[in-house]
């Protein structure tokens, strides 16, 4: 699970939220065995945790190109 982890901390937003949808789609469809289930689940979870790191990093970014309602003359 670690490695797994690391893995998907070196994705860019475009491929782990691709690899997310494939994911989802192999849930939908019912893995063979609970524990091919479980592997898949636990992936999607990573998946999912680093698309929302990098819509965060987005959002933080704008908000701080975007100026402040008290900078306003």
């Amino acid at each position: 699970m670690t490695s797994d982890a690391a893995d998907v901390s070196s994705l860019s937003f475009e491929q782990a939220r691709d690899e997310l949808v494939q994911v989802v789609a192999q849930l939908e469809q019912g893995a063979p065995t609970l524990e091919q289930s479980l592997s898949l689940w636990t992936r999607g979870e990573a998946l999912a945790a680093r698309c929302e790191e990098w819509l965060l990093g987005a959002k933080r970014r704008l908000d701080e190109a975007r100026p402040s309602d008290g900078a306003s003359s």
